[in-house]
């Protein structure tokens, strides 16, 4: 889980805050590369193919999720090496980015497939320990695919960067070949006696007029979305998606950002590796060994609020960094708290989605989950080049902060359920 948390972080800043910089470098201004942010967006929809994932193996004998795993690998390794091969070209961009978007589509795939493997590999008691190792393997990731790339950039170029990010997906793949495949609960289908007769008359109006084959396929899609409504009820259900859907809102909006912001403010390259994704992602490590700490000695629920405030409060201190750019002390200070509140939360996070999911649908409920998480973030983070254009930085990371407060609104009437309190987690 440490190596495949790896492989998941790896390529999720080459195709947002590393590439930012590569890209303010060649002379793209910060709307377009907040625009080009959106295909990132890929991380936020693998819930529409998860299904596939939960239901189909590839043809390789690896079994289905060791199988979708070498595949999406292998075609993130693939399309780093053609990125570091073209390059960005202010003049030609569109070949560049399909090739970013091959890289998040692949990372997406993986991201999805590597939640389900750990949410079956063991029990559900054991899914906080397993998601701080997978955070800690997945920070990692993030120091590599940040600062390592950074360096690797300022002294060899950025095409040797991204062939060497390529070459590093290898470990992964090579893991996985000698992984073990979880045993698991097959997804049922629509039409057989284990769904309950709420779930079939739900689903059979949507594919009754339909193919067989395609009505098979809708309602391998449409169960777990049904089954996620009827185990917690239609209110609470709507609620908890909601509520996960606004609580990373604060940092994700920041992030494509952040990059171009730094080197606005005077760093180098290699300072901002050192600082941000070396030093920081350090810091992040400890913020999560915390939330696993937390979660152990105090439960899912009572960590949410603290970490939900942290979430939000940390960006205050880009502010900070704002008011005194040019800095190194403002610097490692905003680091410092964003990142351990990052680390902190993403850990809480992890192992209360992965409470919520069901073991019938484990590779969609949670890609669902963790899809939302970070939708509503990127979608205000892709216009954010435009907020900084028309408000500065500081008015930009003061209103990232306020946005938690409906979080914080949503959190306190789910306090207030019976079902919150009474639950194990």
């Amino acid at each position: 889980m440490f190596v495949f948390g790896f492989g998941s972080g790896l390529p999720f800043l080459l195709v947002g805050y590393s590439l930012s910089i590569w890209l303010r470098e060649v002379g793209l201004d910060l709307g377009s590369i907040g625009l080009v942010s959106y295909i990132s967006l890929l991380y936020t929809l693998k819930f529409l193919w998860a299904p596939a994932l939960d239901r189909w193996a590839p043809p390789l004998p690896l079994g289905q999720r060791r199988g979708w795993l070498v595949v999406s690998q292998v075609g993130v390794a693939a399309g780093l090496f053609a990125m570091g091969a073209y390059g960005p070209q202010v003049a030609a961009l569109a070949p560049f980015l399909c090739l970013m978007a091959l890289v998040a589509f692949a990372g997406a795939t993986q991201d999805a497939v590597v939640d389900a493997y750990r949410i079956e590999i063991t029990t559900p008691e054991a899914q906080g320990a397993l998601a701080a190792t997978y955070m800690f393997g997945y920070r990692m990731g993030l120091i590599v695919g940040g600062a390592g790339v950074l360096y690797v950039a300022d002294g060899l170029g950025w095409s040797n960067a991204y062939y060497a990010m390529g070459a590093l997906m290898l470990v992964p793949v090579a893991t996985t070949l000698f992984a073990r495949e979880p045993t698991r609960e097959r997804p049922r289908d629509a039409a057989t006696p284990e769904h309950t007769p709420a779930m079939e008359a739900f689903i059979a109006p949507l594919t009754s007029r339909l193919p067989a084959s395609r009505g098979v396929l809708l309602s391998r899609f449409v169960a777990p979305l049904v089954e996620f409504l009827q185990r917690n009820g239609p209110l609470l259900a709507i609620a908890l998606l909601v509520f996960v859907g606004l609580f990373k809102l604060p940092d994700q909006m920041l992030g494509v950002i952040t990059g171009p912001f730094y080197r606005d403010s005077g760093f180098s390259k290699s300072e901002i590796a050192t600082v941000a994704k070396l030093y920081g992602v350090w810091i992040g490590l400890a913020g999560t060994f915390a939330g696993g700490v937390a979660i152990a000695a105090f439960g899912v629920r009572r960590t949410i609020l603290p970490a939900a405030l942290a979430v939000a409060l940390s960006n205050l201190l880009f502010i900070l960094m704002a008011v005194y750019p040019g800095q190194e002390w403002s610097f490692i200070a905003a680091i410092s708290g964003d990142n351990f509140a990052q680390g902190f939360a993403g850990t809480v996070l992890v192992a209360f989605m992965s409470v919520l999911v069901s073991r019938h649908y484990t590779a969609t409920q949670y890609a669902l989950l963790s899809s939302l998480a970070n939708m509503p973030g990127k979608l205000i983070g892709g216009m954010s080049g435009f907020m900084v254009q028309a408000w500065s930085y500081t008015g930009f990371f003061a209103f990232s902060a306020i946005s938690i407060v409906p979080t914080l609104l949503l959190l306190w009437w789910l306090s207030r359920r019976p079902e919150w309190r009474d639950e194990p987690g």
